[in-house]
């Protein structure tokens, strides 16, 4: 336990200059990619259909019917969803061959493909490449959302992996109010600037490409998967100084040491392994909820919502920016608290005030013409559900994929993670218009449900991770009592781990 008072000891400390400058080179090519190509492709909607109007008219002599645009237009939207479907299978391996800083570094290349032929569709008159261009920018999302949590887990000390984990939140957040921004009438949210507007996902692959470079590879990957001793102490001097470089490289040689002889591990491997079938299932009810929890139904209400409390239609996008900053916001915040709170207050505090906000959403929708105060109350609740999202789900969700693998099996979890997060996504972007349509202001109570069982399971089965190595984690989750139960025939092998 001594060990473990240090690392809490330690927590003050403030990170390393270059560990926080590494975290920000990963994550502006990296997860930003992600929130920036989910925003940015609402602000050119009217102007995209109308370039498809005028193509298929020149291209075929006849209007296309309005069942067919939106038939193409959709596809230009979701197809995006089954690039990162895509990227998320592909990740993992990627990153156990070329390493977590080669393959987020060679997955620009894909951003500026994606740019490429977003760009020239409108002077080819080929609408077919925004196709495409969607496609290759979820690909590039899909690997970036795989392994930017993996190497932000990897590179970060354990007393500061939680807020330097939660850099993938925060890019994402970050990546989704640039979109809202750019896409102003302002900036390039006019007619003429939407191949521009698609255009520049190039731009931060560009910074990535320029900046990342100058910083390490994970340590954990070099020295556990490459056996690179001088480049793990290299690397590690690098991201958290001298001083605290040694007892981050002894939690690593024990890793080393309980994984010799192992091999890195595929998706399907993972549930053939009793001794992980409790990790996989927390994150694969995790990663599914943090798409069917109701955030897209939010969202999809927001315009909705804004325009009964009297906003003009005109500016309904600077309130969808707001959102966009509230996101940000609370994503700072829950890094802030939580290497000080803890994964599991955080994360059952987000579902539970979720929760709260889908009764109170449900019941404003309801009343919308009661009274003057109630659409206010609606806009109210919008912010609110935004924040508690931001400050549990959010953000928690990637961490704990991180910390509740040990080195050989997390690759896979991430790609069995992000293809059921993908998955989830693509699913309900297909079915919640239907559940709306039959259940309209109701549908929140279907997402009430999903929020309270989320926060049962949280509470009886997944362990607090803060502060705790990855041997540690493992170990809890064997040793437990309520695991035991079901692993009463001993097929379960706890983790030898010389720190305990």
């Amino acid at each position: 336990m001594n060990a473990d008072e240090g690392r809490a000891e330690s927590k003050k400390e403030l990170p390393n200059k270059s560990l926080l400058l590494a975290v920000c080179a990963a994550g502006i090519g990296g997860t930003f990619q992600y929130g920036y190509n989910i925003s940015v492709i609402n602000a050119p909607t009217a102007y995209v259909q109308d370039f498809i109007n005028q193509t298929w008219s020149k291209r075929y002599q006849t209007q296309i019917s309005d069942d067919g645009l939106t038939l193409l237009w959709s596809t230009i939207v979701s197809i995006f969803t089954l690039g990162g479907l895509t990227g998320a299978m592909i990740g993992g391996t990627l990153s156990v061959r070329v390493g977590r800083k080669g393959t987020l570094l060679t997955n620009n290349i894909f951003a500026f493909l994606a740019a490429l032929l977003m760009g020239l569709s409108y002077p080819t008159g080929l609408f077919e490449l925004l196709i495409i261009g969607r496609f290759i920018s979820g690909l590039n999302a899909g690997i970036s959302i795989c392994v930017q949590p993996l190497y932000l887990g990897e590179i970060a000390p354990t007393s500061l992996r939680g807020a330097m984990g939660m850099g993938t939140s925060i890019f994402i957040t970050g990546g989704i109010f640039t979109g809202q921004v750019i896409g102003l009438r302002e900036l390039l949210g006019k007619e003429e600037y939407w191949p521009i507007l698609l255009s520049t996902t190039c731009i931060p692959a560009f910074l990535q490409l320029l900046i990342l470079p100058w910083f390490p590879e994970s340590p954990r990957y070099l020295l556990i998967d490459k056996g690179d001793e001088e480049g793990c102490k290299k690397a590690l001097k690098q991201l958290h100084g001298i001083a605290d470089c040694d007892g981050e490289r002894e939690d690593i040689e024990k890793e080393r040491n309980n994984l010799s002889g192992l091999q890195a591990k595929k998706p399907w491997e993972l549930f053939a392994d009793r001794s992980l079938r409790w990790q996989v299932l927390t994150i694969i009810l995790l990663n599914a909820a943090q798409q069917l929890n109701g955030i897209n139904a939010i969202y999809f209400y927001a315009g909705y919502v804004f325009k009964q409390s009297g906003i003009p239609s005109d500016k309904i996008p600077y309130a969808t920016v707001g959102t966009g900053a509230c996101e940000c916001i609370t994503a700072l915040t829950c890094g802030m608290l939580i290497d000080c709170l803890g994964r599991k207050v955080l994360i059952m505090g987000g579902y539970t005030l979720m929760a709260i906000c889908c009764i109170l959403f449900t019941l404003t929708l309801t009343f919308q013409e009661a009274s003057p105060v109630v659409p206010y109350l609606s806009m109210v609740c919008v912010f609110a559900f935004i924040l508690s999202f931001g400050l549990g789900p959010g953000g928690v969700t990637n961490i704990l994929t991180t910390e509740l693998f040990t080195q050989n099996s997390r690759p896979a979890a991430y790609m069995l993670a992000g293809s059921v997060n993908w998955s989830s996504f693509f699913f309900i972007g297909l079915v919640f218009p239907f559940i709306v349509l039959g259940l309209k202001q109701y549908c929140f109570l279907v997402f009430l449900v999903i929020c309270c069982l989320v926060i049962i399971y949280i509470f009886l089965v997944v362990p607090e991770t803060k502060n705790k190595t990855f041997l540690e984690i493992q170990n809890e989750f064997q040793s437990s009592k309520k695991r035991q139960i079901g692993c009463s025939d001993g097929a379960g092998t706890i983790l030898l781990s010389t720190s305990i």
